[in-house]
């Protein structure tokens, strides 16, 4: 139980990073293309990890690299889908990873009926915090983000499994250096430079919001159950909304307050269950 309550702490944690992020992407996108924005940003937290880079252990490489697959897959597909969609609706079709991890478990043969009240009521919760009634039809972005949805519940069941037989820094370390190789076509295609890059930003976004955060996760899977870990993440919203309020002067109304709401109630009923 004592791994369980760190594990959950630390995904707490990096919600609460993840939640930081908008409002530095926010102005971050506006001088550079989101491709070079994620290779400069994997890039910075790889030299983060260098002395680890130097030393893996053999068997960590396969699993890293799957990883980093993933993530980038995740990345990209974002990426595309918010030149075609808001951000609100992108952070709600993104949130259904919530229910596509307890799903793709149980058509892997896991039981997870215990979580699909608290999935339910997360996803609610960032419907309401994310809805805007001004936005368009569904569009060509939404089904890009849906890939988002699908390829990060992905990586969050496959990073159970890794993170469970890899030790965390190793695995993070080649997750992120995946990362930031599978970007470099993508840079390429943008043209990677180094004038007009806000380095500030990407080195907030390197350390804090990708080194640190990567390892968080990976370790704190380590010790939560992916279907909680899901769970856990739909407080990103909540923080980033936050976040908004505190710097950017965004006002959240009382179905932004209701959403949040439900995401705290779906977490604390998550959480309160044992580890499986």
């Amino acid at each position: 139980m004592r791994g369980y309550a760190l594990g959950l702490l630390a995904l707490n944690l990096l919600t609460l990073i993840w939640g930081t992020t908008f409002v530095v992407v926010k102005g971050a996108v506006a001088e550079v293309p989101p491709g070079l924005l994620v290779f400069w940003r994997f890039l910075v937290a790889s030299a983060f990890f260098l002395p680890l880079l130097l030393r893996l252990p053999p068997g960590a490489w396969g699993p890293g690299l799957e990883l980093a697959f993933w993530l980038f897959l995740g990345y990209a597909t974002q990426a595309v889908g918010l030149e075609h969609t808001s951000a609100s609706r992108s952070a709600f079709i993104t949130a259904l990873n919530v229910v596509l991890v307890p799903l793709l478990l149980s058509l892997a043969g896991r039981w997870v009926g215990g979580v699909w009240l608290s999935a339910l009521l997360a996803l609610l919760g960032v419907a309401f915090l994310s809805y805007d009634p001004r936005q368009p039809p569904l569009n060509a972005g939404d089904l890009w983000t849906l890939l988002t949805a699908l390829t990060y519940a992905l990586y969050i069941v496959r990073l159970e499994v890794h993170a469970k037989a890899v030790p965390s820094l190793p695995l993070t370390a080649i997750q992120v250096l995946g990362t930031a190789l599978f970007a470099l076509p993508w840079a390429l295609a943008q043209g990677v430079r180094l004038e007009g890059v806000p380095w500030g930003a990407v080195l907030y976004l390197g350390v804090a919001a990708t080194a640190l955060t990567t390892w968080l996760q990976t370790w704190g899977q380590g010790h939560v159950p992916a279907p909680q870990a899901a769970i856990l993440y739909t407080l990103e919203p909540v923080w980033a909304t936050l976040f908004a309020f505190l710097v950017l002067g965004e006002r959240l109304g009382p179905s932004g307050l209701l959403g949040a709401a439900l995401v705290l109630l779906a977490t604390f009923q998550a959480i309160r269950r044992s580890p499986a």
